[in-house]
């Protein structure tokens, strides 16, 4: 089997015959159709629970199609120092499940779980349950495929399962269930199938439209020969590939007769003559120069010496050396950017903001960003960005579904988001302003995890600077910000809970920020912040957020590691 690491937009194409989410709760339209053609002809979608699919409300009024169940909001924690119970084992498997006969380990305990609702079809989707009787695995059949639910996390956060070896043997004969061929020559007698590509007797694979259809049945059953050659074979809703030989023949190497050369595919090395072909025409040229000089009679006895030496110089030179050129040089420095929103004014605004924030960075920090980026979100790649910009108009289109694809990636793959709809000063967050109102709906599609005001004890307070409010333009506005697990606990006598796990995809406030940040491209503010001292203090304490959030980005939640403790109580005065 082959293993392939990537996007949807890039393993999809590859047809493989497994994919598995792990804790993905929300996916974009064009995600969620391509998927589904995908499992339709015969793909195995196999997803696992986490506290993303937990706290969304993906399956819950409605079943989704990329579930096999609807689920329950919040899932359930048993066994925990906050919970009542025990830990639940695991149910032996039904005979109908494909996991019946596998051996159950007694250490094997489930902690949390993702709950299924009651619905007439659970009970025919359920493979594997807990001894309570709750849905461990359940799985539901979409056209020739199937999608397939771990309630449990694919790490050892919710169980014990994953660091089993049943967890291997079940993972195996799920892909066992995948790749098994299902065709039966019943279900192919009626269709005709149409050669795509063939096998020559080369062994190179060259187009087959021009050769006849044959019969389901003589492709499963029939010798191979002129008229059935081994290939690919398109039908009404799927394609087969009729091998070369039969499974019961083995393939032995080939023993050949003592005294045989055997060559292999070996390609011969290119040997470089530009330089020495460059060097004769420049001897070439020297010499016509010569010739030309005694004949006129210009060449006298000193100069002939000194033009002999410098033959000698260039004769000595290697071409290979002399010519050579060195290499492209590679940047090494980031750069921040922003979406572009098609607002001119606004476009320009969050360029300078990036850049004042860049200028900060580079004289006060060791991160020297380079001039920021303007993004287009359905041409540009986004990976090459830790932090995206985002300001909110009300009249900016939405992405595409490809561009939603690319944005899910980002995020999914440490990238992160702010989002700014600038109207702290007229609206709360989300309520009685158009550009909430837009960001609901730009923001729908994205998979975005549970959000909370930013706590007192989020790394974003103390990543660089010490901070308790997050102004820009305006102020006193709510900063959203990843919720913290159910299950952070902070320890006795220390400030700060254990939060060391990664950066938060999105931060989202109101505070216009890039206002705040602009500077012109001498180094001077761009817009007006609040009045007198006043307002710069505003727009330093703007400064210092922008700084704390690139170096949240760039370093996670290392601040949170109880090794810093001394020093910051030292700072605040503790």
């Amino acid at each position: 089997a082959t293993l392939l690491e990537g996007t949807l937009a890039t393993s999809l194409p590859a047809n493989p015959g497994v994919i598995v989410l792990a804790d993905v709760a929300t996916l974009s339209p064009g995600e969620t159709a391509d998927l589904l053609g995908w499992a339709e002809a015969g793909g195995t979608l196999l997803r696992f629970a986490g506290p993303q699919l937990a706290a969304s409300d993906v399956s819950r009024d409605g079943e989704d199609p990329l579930l096999p169940v609807r689920l329950r909001s919040g899932g359930r924690s048993v066994g925990g120092a906050m919970s009542w119970g025990e830990p639940k084992t695991l149910a032996p498997f039904p005979e109908d499940s494909p996991f019946y006969g596998l051996d159950i380990p007694e250490d094997v305990t489930v902690n949390s779980q993702v709950m299924a609702q009651p619905d007439p079809t659970l009970a025919d989707r359920v493979i594997a349950a807990l001894s309570d009787g709750t849905p461990l695995v359940t799985r539901k059949r979409i056209g020739a495929g199937q999608v397939i639910l771990f309630h449990v996390t694919a790490n050892a956060e919710w169980s014990s399962l994953p660091l089993s070896g049943l967890f291997v043997q079940m993972l195996e004969r799920l892909s066992i269930t995948a790749a098994a061929d299902t065709t039966l020559p019943a279900d192919l007698a009626a269709a005709t199938w149409q050669p795509d590509r063939v096998l020559t007797a080369s062994g190179t694979l060259e187009p087959g439209d021009t050769l006849p259809g044959v019969s389901g049945t003589a492709l499963l059953s029939e010798p191979l020969g002129p008229e059935l050659r081994p290939g690919l074979y398109d039908g009404p809703d799927r394609r087969l590939a009729r091998n070369a030989h039969d499974p019961e023949r083995d393939l032995a190497p080939m023993v050949w007769p003592a005294g045989t050369r055997i060559e292999g595919m070996v390609r011969a090395s290119e040997t470089p003559l530009g330089g020495w072909l460059l060097a004769l025409a420049m001897l070439l040229l020297l010499g016509d120069i010569l010739a030309s000089l005694a004949l006129s009679g210009r060449l006298g006895p000193v100069r002939r010496a000194a033009l002999l030496g410098t033959v000698a110089i260039l004769t000595s030179y290697s071409p290979d050396t002399a010519w050579s050129q060195p290499g492209p040089e590679i940047a090494e420095e980031l750069a921040l950017a922003h979406v572009i929103t098609g607002d001119r004014a606004l476009d320009e605004i969050a360029h300078a903001a990036l850049r004042g924030l860049g200028q900060t960075l580079f004289f006060r920090t060791s991160v020297e960003p380079d001039p920021p980026v303007g993004v287009d979100l359905e041409r540009d790649e986004l990976a090459f960005y830790p932090l995206l910009y985002w300001p909110i108009t009300p009249d900016q289109p939405l992405p595409s579904a490809e561009a939603y694809a690319r944005l899910n990636t980002y995020l999914r793959t440490g990238g992160m988001i702010l989002f700014d709809t600038r109207d702290a000063d007229i609206a709360g967050f989300g309520t009685g302003s158009p550009n909430g109102a837009m960001l609901r709906k730009l923001a729908a599609p994205l998979d975005i995890p549970p959000l909370e005001p930013v706590p007192e004890d989020h790394v974003l307070t103390r990543s660089f600077y010490l901070l308790q409010d997050f102004p820009g333009r305006h102020m006193g506005r709510t900063v959203w910000v990843e919720a913290a697990p159910p299950d952070a606990e902070q320890v006795e006598g220390m400030p700060f809970r254990n939060l060391n796990d990664g950066v938060t995809p999105v931060v989202i406030g109101g505070n216009d920020w890039a206002s705040a940040w602009a500077v012109t491209e001498n180094g001077s503010p761009l817009l007006p912040v609040g009045r007198g001292f006043a307002g710069e203090r505003q727009r330093e304490l703007a400064l210092r957020f922008g700084v704390n959030l690139v170096m949240h980005v760039l370093t996670g939640n290392y601040k949170s590691d109880q090794v810093h403790v001394p020093a910051l109580l030292d700072r605040l005065g503790q």
